[in-house]
């Protein structure tokens, strides 16, 4: 199963948000522990068309989607070579295959380990670990290829130039995802094991009067900053966010209604964790159960077929298929049947996210 990994400075707020995610009560600490044990759980995915469906069929039970989470120990400034947590946190992060950058905008009275707060500062101390080490990689594997130690292959020129394109890069603290690199280099690369390749999602964790007011230090500058790499950036109240979690579903409705959110910000990271994992959701539905089944995006109609049952894979005959916006428009099941909205797909049929699937099969 994918995994995303909660990375970050110590008590920026990482342990609350794997809580939130996995509903877990995993101690948070208010001091620098220099724990080294990571923190697993299982994150429910909200999805408001799932919501939409259990309100339509009633079902006896309701499957979200899930992803892995891991909460990693936290880094300092020397990790790459070691410090702290270094060797188990850098360990931990080759594990994952998403990264969650958890940086602290919020005063509060625990201190920060850097002694004042600055999202930019913070957000470099950890491009510039992930970086270092990812130079490490390739420097070693730079000496490999030129000093005949790694066995010369069809692929060794191509494979050298990669190497170098990637070092040039890094050595300009850019991470290795700003590359835009072919089918051919993606596939090279695959094995390397580099660090700023893996996508990132970087949530900045304010205080109440921030969230409120929309503005935090250094705003404008990590934005943009996010931008250039192309990570996507959620900003988010860790501790309004427990508040809400404690309150039952008509409390919770008017809290968030006071602060002009349809849902907590927490849905919001789980999505675009699992977005940036590259999964999608295909949906089955019934008075039994409704639902998502995840999927990698691309996955053509049979391979879905195989995340329900091998059986029904090896067995696909058709996949009546209709889009969750097609459903919802008809109204009901029986409807969109009678409007003839529901189509027939074959087994190369690419299924799309939030495809509502029933499968044909034989076996």
């Amino acid at each position: 199963m994918l995994t995303s990994g909660i990375i970050g400075l110590p008590m920026v707020g990482k342990t609350t948000i794997f809580n939130l995610m996995t509903l877990s009560h995993t101690e948070v600490s208010n001091f620098y522990s220099g724990k080294v044990a990571s923190n697993v759980g299982m994150a429910k995915v909200p999805d408001l068309r799932m919501d939409k469906l259990k309100e339509m069929f009633n079902p006896k039970k309701f499957t979200q989607a899930e992803i892995k989470v891991t909460d990693v120990p936290g880094l300092v400034s020397g990790s790459s070579e070691g410090k702290g947590t270094g060797n188990k946190f850098l360990a931990d992060v080759r594990q994952v295959d998403a990264l969650i950058q958890v940086i602290r905008a919020f005063e509060g009275s625990v201190p920060h380990i850097e002694g004042s707060i600055d999202p930019i500062r913070d957000y470099n101390i950890i491009s510039t670990e992930l970086i270092l080490a990812d130079l490490q990689v390739m420097e070693g594997r730079k000496e490999r290829l030129t000093t005949g130690k790694k066995k010369k292959n069809e692929n060794y020129e191509e494979e050298l130039a990669l190497v170098e394109k990637c070092l040039a890069v890094l050595e300009e603290a850019k991470p290795i995802n700003s590359l835009d690199l072919s089918e051919k280099e993606l596939l090279l690369i695959k094995d390397f094991g580099l660090l700023t390749q893996k996508p990132m999602l970087i949530v900045v964790n304010v205080d109440e009067n921030q969230y409120k007011k929309g503005d935090y230090p250094k705003k404008e500058e990590l934005e943009m900053t996010a931008k250039e790499c192309n990570y996507p950036l959620v900003v988010i109240c860790g501790q309004l966010e427990m508040e809400i979690d404690q309150l039952s579903s008509d409390e919770k409705e008017l809290f968030m209604e006071d602060l002009g959110i349809s849902e907590p910000g927490i849905n919001l990271i789980a999505r675009s964790a699992y977005s940036l994992l590259g999964l999608i959701s295909f949906f089955t539905v019934g008075t039994d159960e409704v639902r998502a089944w995840t999927i990698k995006n691309g996955v053509n109609a049979k391979e879905a077929a195989g995340a329900i049952h091998s059986d029904i894979s090896r067995g696909f005959i058709r996949a009546e298929t209709i889009s969750y916006e097609d459903f919802i428009k008809a109204g009901s099941e029986a409807k969109a049947k009678e409007q003839g909205v529901f189509r027939l797909e074959g087994k190369d049929y690419l299924v799309k996210d939030g495809d509502i699937i029933s499968f044909r099969f034989n076996v």
